[in-house]
């Protein structure tokens, strides 16, 4: 009788590999797997979830160009140009830094809208947590912080878990009546997702580290597969803080490398599995 296939569902790794080509290396190293490409409502997600509008395909995150003061109107004005009767929004891997206000200068409505957020931050947190990830230095944080705290239309929405998402965009768009939930477990319920007659399950994405908690697939593929009594690997391009309760492997770092990695890694695998 033959062993359960492991499964591989990584993320995207930023700027460097789709969930897809991701998938596909971790696939080569693992041999007989199966494949599902995941995301969490950042960059990316509209290839998981077919008929989903992404903020980062308007205003992307490009490390090579960091500006925090990046702003979300492109999103607004790709907003106001749809004709929909309803809405799935992805949020995550924007440039923008901006509580949405770039957005909110050229849309004042929305349709029935869900909003899937990469993380769970609420919007004072954000600037803190992610305005150094966007380029934004220390004086400009606390810059950040204060127009976001100014910003009287979204006080009401700034306790909301994901309003800090794609640099406050989640309570930007709470504010025009839209509902946001947890962006990596609603597309992991979407995809079907279920850890349950696998005996490994291989997940990741670019950098690891203290906001992988807030609700990114590898951390809520490994809370899934933890509770369900299933072996979790979860790897990054970099790791800065592992994901607690499972095993946390570092790839080389090298972005030129990282199909290599995943390649290898799917083979060290396999290998440790015979």
């Amino acid at each position: 009788m033959s062993s359960p296939k492991p499964l591989a569902c990584p993320a995207s790794l930023k700027g460097v590999l789709s969930a897809r080509d991701a998938t596909a290396a971790l696939a080569r190293g693992l041999g007989d797997c199966d494949r599902l490409p995941l995301a969490d409502g950042g960059e990316g997600t509209a290839d998981v979830v077919p008929g989903l509008v992404e903020a980062a395909s308007v205003i992307p995150f490009d490390p090579a160009h960091l500006d925090p003061f990046t702003s979300s109107r492109p999103f607004g004005e790709l907003l106001a140009g749809m004709d929909a009767k309803q809405l799935l929004i992805g949020l995550g891997g924007t440039a923008n830094m901006d509580a949405g206000a770039g957005m909110l200068e050229v849309l004042d409505a929305l349709p029935p809208a869900t909003v899937l957020c990469d993380v769970r931050t609420t919007l004072y947190d954000a600037p803190r947590l992610y305005g150094p990830q966007k380029g934004a230095t220390p004086a400009q944080v606390a810059e950040l912080e204060a127009r976001f705290r100014a910003d009287e239309r979204l006080r009401p929405f700034a306790e909301l878990p994901g309003s800090g998402a794609a640099g406050g965009l989640g309570a930007a768009l709470a504010s025009l009546g839209a509902t946001l939930v947890p962006g990596a477990a609603t597309v992991l319920d979407l995809v079907g997702f279920d850890p349950a007659g696998y005996d490994l399950v291989v997940t990741g994405e670019g950098r690891v580290d203290a906001t992988t908690r807030e609700g990114k697939v590898p951390f809520e593929v490994a809370r899934r597969c933890v509770s369900a009594g299933v072996r979790c690997v979860v790897f990054g391009g970099i790791v800065v803080e592992p994901v607690p309760g499972v095993e946390t492997v570092a790839l080389s770092g090298d972005p030129a490398r990282a199909a290599a990695d995943l390649e290898e890694l799917g083979a060290r695998l396999l290998d440790a599995a015979r």
